[in-house]
C-alpha cells in the first residue's frame, strides 16, 4: 500500500507540473487567442466575449488551471472550437488516442523485435568486425532524426518507387492490409533510432554480463552458446533495456508528433499540433494531460516488470 501511495502521489505531481506548465507556455504565446479561434465577429463581440468568459482568459493562470483541471478529474475534456460551433475534445481524443497508441506499440514492437537479437550477435562477436560495423550503423541511425527520415522513405517508397501511400491513414477495422501499408513509413522512421539506442544498450550489458561467473558455470556445464545467451545472459541484461524502453515513450510522442503532420496521421500528435495552431486552449491542455498519465502509468508498469525480471528488486520494495 506504501508503494501504490507513492505511485499515486508521484502521478499528481506530474499532472499539476506538466498541464500548469502547458497553461504558462500558451500564455506566452503572442496575440489573442479569441481572435484566432473566432476570426469574424458580430460588431458587439458577444462570440469573443463568451469564449473568453467560459475558456476563464481573463483570470490569473492559476484559476484557469484550476477550472480546468476541476472539469477534467470529472471528466469534461472542454470544447475544440470552431467557426461552425463547438465540438467536444473528448471525441476528438477518443478518435485520435487509438491512432497514436497503435503507431507507438508497433514502433516499440518492431525496435525490440530488431535491436534484441542485433544486440546479442553483436555481444557474441564483441570485438570482432562486424561487432564495430553494427555499432557504426547504430550511431548513424541515432543522429538521424525521425521526420527527416519520414521525408526520404516517403519519397523513395512512395513517390520515386510508389510502393506505399506517402499520407493518410486507413483504420484496421476498415482494410487491415492498407492499415499496414500506411504505418509502414511512420513505423520505420520512428524506429530506427530506436533500434540503435536498445542495441547499444543491451549489447555493452550482455557483453559485462558474459563475463560473470554464472554464465563461466554455465559453459563449463556443456550449455550452448545460443542457450547461454538467450536463457542465462539475456534475462539479467535486460533491465536497462527496459528501463529505457519505458523514458523512451516520451520520446516516441515527441517524434510521433511530428510524423503524424508530416504524413497527415490523424493521431494525437496531429491533433495536439492542430491545438497549438489555433490556440485551442483546453484541447491542448487535455491532450497533453492524458499523455502525462500515460506515461507515468506506463512507467510503474515498468517498475513491476522489474520485479518479474530480477526477483531481488522485489524483496527490497
Amino acid at each position: 500500500m506504501r508503494v501504490i501511495g507513492r505511485r499515486i502521489i508521484q502521478l499528481v505531481v506530474v499532472f499539476v507540473v506538466v498541464t500548469f506548465f502547458t497553461v504558462l507556455l500558451i500564455s506566452l504565446v503572442p496575440g489573442k487567442p479569441e481572435i484566432v479561434v473566432i476570426p469574424f465577429d458580430n460588431p458587439q463581440h458577444t462570440q469573443r466575449a463568451a469564449f473568453r468568459k467560459e475558456n476563464n482568459l481573463d483570470r490569473p493562470l492559476v484559476i484557469q488551471w484550476e477550472k480546468w483541471a476541476g472539469k477534467f478529474v470529472k471528466g469534461d475534456f472542454g470544447n475544440y472550437y470552431q467557426s461552425t460551433g463547438t465540438d467536444p475534445v473528448a471525441k476528438r481524443i477518443k478518435s485520435s488516442a487509438p491512432v497514436s497508441a497503435l503507431l507507438i506499440l508497433y514502433t516499440q514492437v518492431f525496435s525490440l523485435a530488431v535491436a534484441i537479437p542485433v544486440a546479442i550477435w553483436a555481444a557474441y562477436k564483441s570485438g570482432s568486425r562486424l561487432d564495430k560495423l553494427l555499432n557504426a550503423t547504430a550511431f548513424a541511425f541515432i543522429s538521424l532524426p525521425a521526420f527527416a527520415v519520414a521525408l526520404i522513405l516517403g519519397y523513395f517508397l512512395g513517390v520515386k518507387y510508389n510502393l506505399l501511400p506517402t499520407s493518410g491513414y486507413v483504420r484496421i477495422t476498415d482494410n487491415p492490409v492498407e492499415h499496414f501499408k500506411t504505418m509502414v513509413i511512420p513505423v520505420l522512421s520512428l524506429s530506427l533510432g530506436q533500434i540503435a539506442v536498445y542495441m547499444r544498450l543491451l549489447r555493452s550489458d550482455l557483453v559485462s554480463t558474459l563475463q560473470e561467473d554464472f554464465i563461466l558455470m554455465a559453459k563449463a556445464k556443456g550449455i550452448s552458446n545460443r542457450r547461454v545467451l538467450w536463457r542465462h545472459a539475456l534475462r539479467p541484461s535486460s533491465l536497462t533495456l527496459l528501463t529505457v524502453a519505458g523514458l523512451s515513450i516520451g520520446t516516441l510522442i515527441g517524434g510521433t508528433l511530428v510524423v503524424e503532420v508530416l504524413l497527415g496521421i490523424p493521431g494525437m500528435g496531429y491533433l495536439i499540433g492542430q491545438a497549438v495552431l489555433a490556440r485551442q486552449y483546453v484541447a491542448l491542455q487535455s491532450s497533453v494531460a492524458l499523455i502525462a498519465i500515460v506515461f507515468v502509468l506506463l512507467n510503474f508498469l515498468i517498475d513491476y516488470l522489474y520485479t518479474v525480471l530480477d526477483p531481488r528488486i522485489r524483496e527490497r520494495t
